[in-house]
């Protein structure tokens, strides 16, 4: 009977071997290392350390400011990497571009957690290389202590009462979103006119700018060295649990709503290690602590029970549908982004 035990024990440990993402067609069992690379202040530091007991596995993080730098790194060559976290629009451009591998979905069982209107979304419509992750939206932080005039519209990022206490994020599409708005436009707009009419209202706003940031000006609130932040809604709260003072609101223009997304690339070499390591920070009790630290909405439905009260009830994170219904998705916009591209340039160099 022990023998038949002992047996039966030896069986299983060599099934669950090889079963392990991290020996899976590595007979030499030599350690994997993931490289993730991600948005800035976007991880929950023991996530990865508890993957890493778990399977085996390091993850190793590399950060990028806006979807355009991480394509410009991926386009420029950048190898190593075996996953990343493009929003919406990004994971088209880089499907296009032949730079994401395909998600298998056995190997993510949690995708099946994730809310069902977040699944299927334009840019990927049969979520074929892309696993939502964390969702937001973009609007005006702003210190109530200094702004004593709640602001209502994205005229408050124009008022020259407030020269060099603004600060607007260092991401191409979210600030001409927030320049067509205030002109009237699409934030999608691929007439000239009305992109160059963006560019000029930017140009004029410059002067009142403190900074172009999409890193630290949730500091820069704390701080008081900015008043008025175009933000994005997680990263302003973070700055509100620093300084009760500092609020979010969501212009009558309307605002972005956007999601995040985990992707594989086509030239990792672990991509059973990567999705392993997707399908973990979908684990509802990891996607809710990961939501408690950034303070973003996890796309995993059922993390929300897991979150604290103050969070899963906050409508910053959780914004009622008469919100959701003044904002609008940032798309790919083909070759003009080329007009984007220009005015942009021609932005931060003047």
């Amino acid at each position: 009977m022990k023998l038949l035990k002992f047996v039966v024990l030896l069986s299983f440990l060599l099934l669950a071997a090889a079963c392990s993402p991290a020996s899976e067609g590595k007979g030499d069992k030599k350690p994997v290392t993931l490289h993730l690379f991600t948005w800035s202040d976007y991880t929950e530091e023991t996530a990865a350390k508890e993957f890493e007991q778990k399977f085996g596995i390091k993850v190793v993080t590399d950060t990028f400011g806006s979807n355009e730098e991480l394509l410009a790194k991926m386009q420029g060559g950048a190898s190593g990497y075996d996953i990343t976290v493009p929003s919406d629009y990004m994971v088209s451009i880089m499907v296009k571009q032949g730079l994401l591998a395909e998600i298998d979905p056995a190997k993510i069982p949690n995708l099946a957690q994730v809310y069902k209107h977040l699944k299927g979304l334009y840019y990927d419509p049969k979520n074929t290389y892309s696993v939502p992750y964390l969702w937001g939206t973009t609007g005006i932080g702003y210190n109530s202590d200094v702004v004593q005039t709640p602001p209502e519209s994205w005229q408050a990022l124009f008022d020259e009462r407030s020269k060099g206490k603004i600060s607007l994020l260092n991401d191409e599409r979210e600030v001409f979103a927030m320049a067509l708005r205030t002109e009237g436009f699409s934030i999608n707009s691929t007439d000239p006119k009305q992109v160059a009419a963006a560019k000029v209202r930017l140009m004029t706003q410059k002067p009142l700018v403190k900074t172009y940031t999409s890193e630290n000006y949730d500091q820069l609130l704390v701080s008081g060295e900015v008043a008025l932040a175009h933000g994005w809604s997680g990263t302003v709260l973070r700055a509100a649990a620093e300084k009760p003072s500092i609020r979010y609101m969501i212009p009558k223009e309307g605002g972005t709503i956007w999601q995040d997304n985990l992707c594989v690339l086509k030239t990792s070499t672990h991509k059973s290690e990567a999705m392993a390591f997707i399908n973990y920070l979908l684990e509802p009790a990891v996607a809710a602590r990961i939501s408690t630290k950034v303070k973003y909405a996890s796309a995993n439905e059922a993390a929300r029970t897991f979150l604290p009260k103050e969070l899963a009830t906050n409508p910053v994170i959780y914004p009622p549908e008469s919100t959701i219904e003044r904002l609008d998705w940032i798309k790919d916009v083909g070759d003009a982004i080329k007009l984007y591209d220009r005015a942009w340039t021609e932005l931060k160099v003047k």
